[in-house]
């Protein structure tokens, strides 16, 4: 169990700077990915492992394409833990990054049904940057790892990121994960050039992409569940920033969270050091 061992190489990192994204080779064997999709059942099922807690327990929507998507996983799934927690996952992203350290922000688990060949927008994630929401942290140099747990391509609801998007910086009002009208989105954004390409993975296999990068994904028309683990990563000094943005991790930060206070306990654990 756990995340194999690959070193970054100056190909890797060359096309993750002009990007804004690059896709890893196999990371997970297939026991692993096996594991993980075992893990998905139970935690839908609220099967938690140990004492854990939700930060905020997950209610089934009524609609039966809706996505489904839990935060801190890694707190009440011990497969979830050992693969988003992975010191090899935290070296990759710190190579990537151009970091000395690098920690968990959060980890997402994600599940978008399929509709087995229906148009439904229930399902899709909006054209949106990860750090519209993360303004609340000192860099936007982070980054997240998308593991595919079954082969995925548009036709089952795969990612879609927007080449080089990363460099237009924090856009205002990125922050559209829960809107589904991607056309809508589309016209609202694409004020520079808006090149999509297809994130297509085979199961194991990981999309780590900027925390800047605008990306999205559509309808799962496929028969079969997309299933995801997500790990979003951050370097080990990165600290709780002024401003009017915030988020839920910062209650993590204890009772009376101070500007400046860096996301550096036990709810935030290192990945690596190459200190």
């Amino acid at each position: 169990m756990g995340v194999v061992s690959y070193n970054i190489t100056a190909s890797d990192k060359e096309t993750f700077d002009r990007d804004g994204y690059w896709i890893s080779p196999k990371l997970l064997d297939d026991e692993t990915i096996e594991r993980l999709r075992a893990a998905h059942e139970r935690i839908w099922k609220k099967d938690y492992d140990g004492a854990g807690h939700a930060l905020h327990p997950f209610k089934l929507s009524d609609n039966p394409f809706a996505l489904r998507k839990f935060d801190n996983g890694w707190w009440i799934n011990d497969e979830v833990r050992d693969v988003v927690t992975d010191p090899n996952l935290g070296q990759m992203a710190a190579e990537l990054l151009g970091e000395d350290e690098i920690r968990l922000w959060h980890d997402q688990v994600i599940y978008k049904p399929g509709a087995s060949g229906q148009e439904t927008n229930a399902g899709n994630v909006g054209w949106h940057q990860d750090y519209g929401y993360w303004r609340a942290s000192s860099t936007s140099n982070m980054v997240t790892v998308w593991i595919a747990l079954q082969d995925t391509d548009l036709h089952n609801g795969g990612m879609m990121t927007i080449l080089g998007s990363h460099k237009w910086g924090a856009v205002e009002g990125s922050d559209t994960f829960f809107e589904q009208d991607m056309t809508k989105l589309k016209q609202r954004f694409a004020t520079r050039d808006w090149v999509e390409e297809p994130c297509i993975l085979k199961a194991g296999q990981a999309s780590f992409h900027h925390a800047l990068t605008f990306h999205g994904s559509s309808t799962n028309y496929s028969d079969s569940p997309r299933l995801s683990v997500v790990a979003h990563l951050m370097p080990g000094d990165t600290y709780y920033r002024e401003g009017r943005a915030s988020h839920d991790n910062v209650r993590l930060l204890g009772p009376r969270p101070q500007f400046g206070q860096r996301f550096d306990n036990e709810y935030f654990p290192l990945l690596y050091s190459k200190k």
